[in-house]
């Protein structure tokens, strides 16, 4: 059975992760342990909250190298909204704040772009728009797929050959990015009913092959 961590540093909604991985058969269990991490087959970084914040947690937990090197060393990886975010150098919620520093580019947030008008926090479903559709995450995934999203920042990659998939919400972003291992998506695929159980249960599949 796949054995699957998720990341814990006080910060996201895990016990519905674990819940929607072990409905699809996955041996899922939630640590705060850098060496649970070194072990485990696959690697989940969920997170709802600030980056700065967060990163402090990764610190003061140990979890900062271990996830570097489980990322490094093919470790199969999914983040899911902030753990997508924490993956880029720095983010404009958090001047100052290195990030993990595993791709290269910045967070930014919605009231940045010029002339925007949408509401802010992001929250509800949205379409994705594919633009890898041979990424593994999306087999069985239709384009213009809705997910839900609660996010107010978004990762623009340096190297835009990362991104997986669009979301449009006032403007284009950046809601998915696949590399090799390394997969993270914006939005909340725990709660994204069908949808979302599918692109978990391809993360799974991606484990298997």
């Amino acid at each position: 059975m796949t054995s699957i961590a998720i990341v814990d540093y006080g910060m996201g909604n895990l016990r519905s992760v674990q819940k929607a991985l072990e409905y699809l058969g996955a041996s899922a269990h939630i640590t705060s342990d850098p060496a649970a991490l070194r072990a485990a087959e696959a690697i989940v970084l969920p997170g709802v909250g600030a980056f700065g914040a967060a990163m402090q947690r990764l610190h003061e937990s140990g979890l900062t190298h271990a996830l570097r090197h489980a990322i490094e060393s093919g470790k199969p990886f999914l983040g899911i909204c902030l753990g997508l975010q924490l993956l880029f150098e720095s983010s404009s919620e958090s001047p100052g704040v290195q990030g993990l520093s595993i791709l290269k580019g910045r967070v930014v947030g919605f009231a940045e772009a010029p002339n925007f008008r949408m509401r802010v926090p992001h929250m509800g479903w949205s379409r994705l728009r594919l633009t890898r559709p041979d990424c593994p995450l999306w087999t069985g995934v239709s384009n213009g797929a809705y997910v839900y999203f609660v996010h107010s920042y978004y990762p623009e990659p340096a190297d835009t050959r990362l991104i997986a998939a669009y979301c449009d919400y006032g403007i284009p972003f950046a809601c998915a990015i696949s590399y090799n291992n390394l997969h993270a998506v914006q939005f909340h695929p725990e709660k994204s009913s069908a949808v979302g159980l599918q692109i978990l249960r391809n993360f799974c599949a991606i484990l298997r092959s």
